[in-house]
């Protein structure tokens, strides 16, 4: 983006030499970092490399162990997120942090409501306040609706306006898009120039190249906690970030041998599942994953995706229709007699679906295992084989820090998402030996919030899945990767499969076309 609102001759952040330490863990190395008013700036690492750390210092949630924080070239002492309020910084998590059951106005205004009378909350006034700064800003809301009740690209504008409200002139938005659709996406950059040319500074952690590119003016690149450089957005290609956040050179593009297939390991026929709606989320699909190759759906979010995988791991009941596993009925069997015939998952919730955030990495490598002979004995469990299975899986998957006692809380979103994937291969593994079945890995948004290196080694490891004989089925609504990725696409629209296109030589156009609803042939 080129942005004409920076005002170089105004630095409103400087953080000079900044050091953070957790115990004998730097999280933060001297790091120097430098925002001009009216600039976007980006702050690119890979998953744990210090990106949010250095930003909760700035926000005031952390304090640092060195160094110094300037805001508008004044020395600033920020101990906590009031004192950066009143510094005119305002910060939007990656989790958000909203009341559900209250509308957006009562978040918005919330802390620092508007009065009457003998105290009461004015939110009549609340109201238009929240109208008038939404139409300024283009985040557009009803400022009546209850969080629960919107979108989460919805909620990511509450949460901008609920720093607005407050006065923020520097807003850091920790991994934007993560949980945002193409369209959502597209909006908020359109947000953050509307924001910037009123003024404002924003600083964006991110590890997406494509929206550094589409966003920003500057970027400072930080890898395992220690400065690298700051570039100009505008002269620095995708390939250059890339390799300066991971430190060596980036394969975008998959590398793999043609498939060589194998029975069908997973076949449904016309499958029925409701959502909690009881409308048909799921309505008479049929589909088959054969050993040996990747099968990814391709669609826009809401079209059954989720329904469908939660049927193929026990956790919804299906209406009707078949699901079987090599041959074997498994219809609306119990999740765990799901994954013991073979079934092995990468949920699309890592937090609320595939971990137990307050257990550590090693409890959390057998969860669905820990009855194993391996794990346990006359109901005890062998804490030093539990132990050393996830000094493994943490050696092998690259898992940061490599501290298997760490609570699964304290990682960051890709290693924890690391965890999973090495836990579910390993499983795989493990099955696969003792049963001489191929197995079925279904894989749902696996690379979600990950930084291109962990992107790299994710597909990889799908790729290795299918070499070594295995199903895969990639449910992702990221259309390069299931392209990039897939030996075959199968498009699902409002809860049937409308076509299946070969992977190779995929054309985006038509897969747009009939994720919108158009029949391959119509084209």
């Amino acid at each position: 983006m080129n942005n004409s609102n920076v005002d170089y001759s105004q630095k409103v952040v400087e953080m000079k030499k900044i050091t953070k330490k957790f115990g004998n863990f730097v999280a933060n190395d001297n790091i120097d970092l430098t925002v001009h008013k009216g600039e976007v700036h980006a702050l690119l690492g890979e998953n744990g490399a210090g990106k949010s750390t250095l930003m909760n210092i700035l926000y005031g949630l952390y304090q640092p162990t060195s160094g110094e924080i300037h805001i508008n070239e004044k020395l600033v002492n920020i101990d906590n997120p009031n004192i950066a309020i009143e510094n005119g910084i305002g910060m939007v998590h990656q989790h958000f942090m909203l009341v559900q059951p209250f509308t957006v106005a009562q978040n918005i205004i919330l802390g620092t409501e508007p009065v009457k009378g003998l105290g009461a909350v004015n939110m009549k006034k609340a109201i238009e306040d929240v109208k008038e700064l939404s139409e300024k800003y283009g985040l557009y809301v009803d400022p009546t609706a209850k969080v629960e009740d919107i979108t989460v690209g919805m909620q990511q504008r509450v949460e901008i306006l609920k720093a607005l409200y407050r006065g923020a002139e520097i807003l850091i938005l920790d991994e934007p898009t993560a949980v945002l659709t193409p369209q959502e996406i597209n909006e908020l950059m359109q947000i953050i120039r509307n924001l910037t040319k009123e003024g404002k500074s924003v600083i964006i952690i991110t590890h997406k190249l494509k929206e550094i590119k589409a966003a920003a003016d500057y970027c400072t690149i930080i890898r395992r906690g220690k400065y690298i450089d700051t570039v100009k957005v505008s002269e620095t290609s995708e390939d250059d970030l890339a390799a300066m956040m991971v430190g060596r050179e980036v394969n975008f593009k998959v590398d793999k041998d043609e498939p060589k297939l194998g029975d069908v390991v997973l076949s449904i026929k016309d499958l029925l599942v409701r959502d909690n709606r009881k409308i048909a989320a799921v309505d008479g699909l049929s589909l088959e994953v054969r050993a040996g190759e990747i099968l990814g759906i391709a669609g826009i979010d809401g079209n059954g995706q989720s329904e469908l995988v939660e049927a193929l791991t026990g956790l919804r009941k299906a209406e009707s229709g078949s699901i079987k596993i090599n041959g074997h009925e498994v219809i609306n069997n119990k999740p765990l007699e799901m994954f013991n015939k073979g079934i092995k998952n990468i949920p699309e919730d890592r937090q609320k679906r595939g971990l137990i955030l307050d257990f550590t990495v090693a409890e959390n490598t057998v969860l669905q295992n820990y009855k194993d002979p391996r794990f346990s004995k006359n109901g005890i469990l062998k804490m030093d084989a539990i132990e050393e299975h996830a000094k493994m899986i943490v050696d092998r998957f690259d898992v940061r820090p490599t501290d298997y006692t760490t609570k699964a809380r304290a990682l960051s979103g890709g290693n924890q998402q690391k965890v999973i994937i090495g836990r579910e291969v390993d499983n795989i593994e493990v099955s696969r030996a003792a049963t001489n079945e191929p197995q079925l890995l279904i894989a749902t948004q696996p690379t979600r919030g990950l930084d291109v290196g962990a992107i790299e080694f994710v597909h990889s490891s799908l790729v290795k899945q299918r070499d070594e004989g295995n199903a895969v089925l990639l449910v992702s609504l990221e259309l390069d990767e299931v392209m990039n990725v897939s030996d075959r696409i199968a498009v699902i629209y409002e809860g049937k499969i409308v076509g299946i296109v070969d992977g190779k030589g995929a054309d985006e156009n038509t897969l747009g076309f009939m994720m919108a609803g158009g029949a391959e042939d119509e084209q």
